[in-house]
């Protein structure tokens, strides 16, 4: 399952997502799991934010090596599922790919389709969507030019979200046959620092 994560500059939260998903793979040894992000106004070559590095290496992922990427519909035609972090950055990202929309949802609307519903594939969450009700506000809050803690309010709220749902999906669903190769792990099995594997023991959708 290849998720994208999409974000404005994609220097903070899809950033975020991505590393902690891939965290996530190599923690659990899901080899078919891997992920990318990018950023509808995307501040193009520039590096994690520093808190936002901060706050990954945080939540056991790897902050090193990456630049910020524009959306592109190459990448919405890849990906198995489409992550964005908000319903108007979801609604962007849908309208760039044919039958993209299907794949597509802000991550807590993901989370609370999969919890609502007992979902475990893509297509179970997209079946799910209009039968269940808005509840809340399911978008999340860009922290850029906030405080420390600002930022590990929003990597927090990410990965208490994303951990539980991509340990219910990653082990069902499989890459669509007309996808692209994709992105390796740059985190190595055995890698993950101790917090990461705290958080996933509490995490738990039913």
């Amino acid at each position: 399952m290849h998720v994208l994560f999409v974000c404005n500059g994609n220097v903070c939260r899809s950033v975020i997502a991505e590393r902690l998903t891939r965290a996530v793979a190599a923690e659990h040894n899901l080899t078919g799991l891997t992920a990318e992000s990018a950023g509808t106004r995307a501040l193009v070559g520039f590096p994690v934010e520093p808190l936002a590095a901060q706050t990954i290496a945080g939540l056991g992922g790897d902050p090193e090596g990456f630049k910020a990427r524009k959306l592109k519909p190459e990448m919405i035609d890849r990906a198995d599922l489409i992550l964005a972090m908000t319903d108007r950055i979801r609604d962007q990202a849908a309208a760039m790919g044919f039958g993209a929309a299907p794949r597509t949802f802000t991550l807590l609307e993901a989370y609370r389709i999969a919890w609502v519903s007992g979902a475990r594939t893509i297509a179970d969450l997209d079946r799910a969507r209009d039968d269940l009700s808005l509840v809340g506000n399911e978008n999340i809050s860009d922290p850029v030019g906030l405080s420390e803690a600002a930022f590990c309010e929003v990597g927090d709220r990410i990965a208490e979200a994303l951990v539980p749902l991509l340990l219910a999906l990653a082990p069902h669903e499989q890459a669509r046959p007309d996808a692209d190769e994709r992105p390796g792990l740059v985190v190595q099995p055995g890698a993950v620092p101790a917090p990461l594997a705290s958080f996933l023991a509490a995490q738990r959708i039913r």
